[in-house]
């Protein structure tokens, strides 16, 4: 008697992370994306080595790329293995494509790189939507966290 076996959960192995995005953008939507690498890329990025700090997404050509992003040389490949900064072809289907051109275009958003991580042995690339943040909403959110974690401690002091 065969037996129904669940689906295996997906697990996400987190890469990178890009801390400095949700500080700076009030990100509005996320989109998953692919990414087109090369094989010492990839074996570079299961060792943890990319630096998404400065990144960011452009469209070209009805195309859509992450540049800025710094992924160093694996180490036991030839030198000239690949580029460690490059533009790299995000996969993306052609309606959420024009959908993020129309929505950078008309409202004035930047696409921004949150984090990068393996799902399903294949590398992934969330990108956020965003709004970027003047000097005063990032106090804001300063001065809630700050009062977050002052009835938190109240709270515990109370139990």
């Amino acid at each position: 008697m065969a037996t129904k076996q669940k689906p295996a959960e997906e697990s996400h192995l987190l890469v990178a992370a890009n801390k400095k995005a949700r500080r700076d953008y009030e990100i509005i939507d996320e989109l998953e994306a692919g990414i087109c690498l090369k094989g010492s890329e990839v074996k570079s990025l299961r060792q943890g080595n990319i630096n998404l700090k400065d990144s960011y997404v452009k469209l070209k050509s009805g195309e859509i790329f992450l540049v800025g992003s710094h992924i160093a040389p694996y180490n036991h490949s030839p030198a000239d293995s690949h580029e460690a900064v490059r533009d790299r072809k995000l996969l993306l289907h052609k309606k959420e494509i024009t959908k993020l051109s129309v929505l950078v275009q008309q409202k004035g958003l930047t696409i921004i790189p949150l984090k990068i991580y393996f799902s399903a042995g294949r590398c992934k690339v969330q990108i956020g939507l965003g709004r970027g943040k003047k000097l005063h909403d990032k106090r804001e959110d300063i001065k809630s966290k700050e009062a977050v974690r002052e009835i938190e401690r109240v709270m515990k002091r109370q139990r």
